[in-house]
């Protein structure tokens, strides 16, 4: 593998073997061994200095994988854990811009990139930070595109964490799978769903990925499962709505007057469905939330615009269920062979 990608960035390299009377090309070549044999060390020590990984996936896009990925890392980071966010999707990374640090610039110490800092102290990195012109697509062949992930893996320097959270592009594809053949202990990984058929298909391909490579699915997340109205009315009155395919739902005021209706836009439960179809936990639902797309647009995360919000509190129920089955310990771990 290449070490282009990054370093001809962020104009780093990793301490380069003696010289000796060899030629050119078996320079090179030693070079490049000792290279894999530092990245692999450093890789094989982020087993004892991270204590979870967690891996994000969604069978399709648009589903909120994103969201979802960089909410549980801020939910963790806001109880007091030490946090990294890894954006392995080389060529749509967006995890930057919902944090608000995509004008962070990247160090290059000892060989190693350090990475940005985000809200509350999460350590962050991202393709996003090494592309010259955000506008220009990334057109890397599959060699040199696992070759970046190896070092997002191998060469960062994420000192020790309690969770690192991994950030997918949409699929079953190179990148899933070169993380978990190159990174050792992984927990687990987050299935993230809406609640469509469609959506839901593509979905159970990722659990059933998941099996192939033992890796344990932690649970299925449920987004954009419903949207919740509110409003007033004369206390202890029925208020009618119209709701999806014309069929009116009522609700009833409560004694001060107030009144809510959550509207299925996209069905719902779905995602609780397939968890209990395929055998896997269902770690929870986040609902259809607008805020969640300005929030996107302008770099404030939902959980750090309302932290006591329906979506940040909808967020720490997830938490809390993942961080229970981490707890347990159950199901085997991927380890470098």
């Amino acid at each position: 593998m290449t070490d282009s990608p990054i370093s001809h960035h962020t104009g780093g390299s990793v301490e380069k073997p003696a010289e000796d009377d060899g030629s050119p090309e078996q320079k090179a070549q030693m070079e490049q061994a000792y290279q894999q044999m530092q990245r692999k060390l450093r890789i094989t020590k982020l087993d004892e200095d991270i204590k979870h990984k967690i891996m994000v996936l969604s069978g399709k896009g648009g589903v909120g994988k994103s969201t979802v990925a960089t909410g549980l890392a801020l939910c963790l980071a806001r109880r007091g854990m030490s946090v990294g966010l890894m954006d392995i999707d080389i060529t749509g990374p967006n995890v930057p811009k919902m944090l608000g640090i995509e004008a962070a610039e990247l160090n290059v110490e000892d060989g190693q990139i350090h990475p940005a800092l985000g809200p509350h102290g999460v350590k962050v990195i991202s393709m996003a930070f090494l592309l010259e012109d955000p506008d220009k697509p990334v057109i890397w062949r599959g060699p040199i595109k696992l070759g970046a992930v190896q070092q997002f893996i191998g060469d960062v320097a994420w000192g020790e964490l309690d969770a690192l959270i991994i950030d997918f592009p949409p699929g079953t594809s190179d990148e899933p799978l070169t993380v978990s053949q190159n990174l050792p202990g992984i927990d687990g990984m987050v299935i993230v769903t809406t609640p469509q058929e469609v959506a839901l298909l593509d979905s159970r391909k990722s659990i059933n990925f998941s099996k192939t490579l033992s890796v344990p699915v932690l649970g299925v997340v449920e987004n954009m499962s419903g949207y919740t109205i509110r409003g007033t009315a004369e206390p202890s009155t029925e208020v009618s709505v119209m709701g999806p395919a014309g069929v009116p739902l009522q609700a009833l005021a409560d004694e001060a007057g107030d009144w809510s209706l959550t509207l299925d836009i996209f069905k719902s439960g779905g995602g609780a469905s397939a968890a209990t179809e395929l055998d896997v936990p269902f770690l929870g639902s986040l609902p259809f939330d607008p805020g969640v797309v300005r929030g996107g647009d302008d770099g404030v995360h939902r959980i750090i615009a309302e932290p006591d919000g329906e979506t940040a509190r909808s967020f720490n129920s997830i938490v809390d269920n993942i961080l229970a089955t981490l707890e347990e310990g159950s199901g085997p771990q991927v380890r470098i062979t």
